[in-house]
């Protein structure tokens, strides 16, 4: 059975889903004759039906496709109802980020009885794969944040633990971007409940570079062991591992479906590791590249201005 990953590609006639196979595009609707296949949140919406529809197209493409590298890919799923961010979950960057601020480690939150937070990006941040993300003039302490997205393919509300991981359709990667100075709003004093501003640290234009494909969650066959990078220009600055995470996959989603209702094609960015621009005073600058580096998925690279 061919191995294929899920695209939202452009080649001329507008956003499209379409499945990547040795390098080829091929458009999903016009390979499985189901006009409803058009869009990735169509076969998101759809997906106990329509993975087998995949899994036919991948065995025997249709269609003459389009080489990958001559169509323009968008964010995978442009168009999610929600975009959920875990905060501080890894191990290795709780750690530098309170050497950073100068406060202690704080205890495993699993020993305290809390479940894992998110908070929210639209949208609107979303930046497709080799899009070139223009950088918010009023920000000069952009950060780098890669992230192991997983991609959900069913409505979910209340999931059990054990249960949690079969609402995953698929994975894929996403940039956190964050403008550090524009987190806290200035003469605000600490304790205050005006002082943070999470819009303005998190929701700027194009702060979520998202992509560059979906991978079936079934190809990933323990997505708490992937070896998870960033390279800023080339240089090597985040390299851990998704069995880092303070909450695994599995609790984000249980616990998120706790509060709200998931539904196909909601993203859920899972933390990011060690290695941010922050605790050593190192920013995103127009003309750098980042590359993101997932194993099993990919790469993500962006050129800044």
């Amino acid at each position: 059975m061919a191995s294929y990953k899920i695209v939202t590609y452009d080649a001329g006639q507008g956003a499209r889903a379409g499945i990547v196979v040795n390098d080829t595009v091929f458009d999903v609707a016009e390979g499985t004759g189901n006009a409803k296949d058009v869009s990735v949140k169509a076969l998101l919406i759809d997906w106990a039906n329509a993975k087998g529809r995949l899994k036919a197209l991948a065995d025997k493409p249709k269609g003459a496709g389009h080489k990958l590298s001559g169509v323009k890919l968008l964010p995978p799923v442009p168009d999610p109802i929600g975009i959920f961010c875990a905060g501080a979950n890894y191990t290795d960057h709780v750690a530098e980020m309170a050497r950073a601020h100068g406060t202690p480690m704080e205890p495993d939150p699993h020993t305290l009885g809390l479940k894992s937070w998110h908070f929210l990006k639209t949208a609107g941040t979303l930046a497709g794969a080799n899009e070139t993300v223009h950088l918010p003039r009023r920000s000069k302490k952009l950060d780098w944040e890669v992230e192991l997205v997983a991609v959900i393919g069913k409505k979910a509300t209340d999931v059990p633990l054990d249960k949690a991981l079969d609402y995953i359709a698929g994975y894929t990667i996403g940039n956190d971007l964050s403008a550090r100075d524009a987190g806290v709003r200035p003469g605000i004093p600490v304790g205050s409940p005006f002082r943070n501003d999470w819009v303005a640290h998190k929701c700027f234009d194009q702060s979520c570079p998202l992509g560059p494909w979906i991978v079936p969650a079934e190809d990933l066959k323990d997505p708490q062991n992937l070896k998870i990078q960033l390279y800023v220009n080339g240089v090597l600055k985040q390299d851990s591992n998704t069995s880092a995470m303070i909450f695994n996959i599995a609790e984000q989603i249980s616990h998120l479906s706790e509060k709200l209702t998931l539904h196909p094609g909601d993203l859920v960015l899972t933390g990011t590791p060690a290695g941010v621009g922050t605790p050593r005073n190192e920013f995103l600058q127009p003309g750098d590249t980042v590359r993101c580096h997932i194993e099993g998925i990919g790469d993500l690279e962006n050129p800044l201005d």
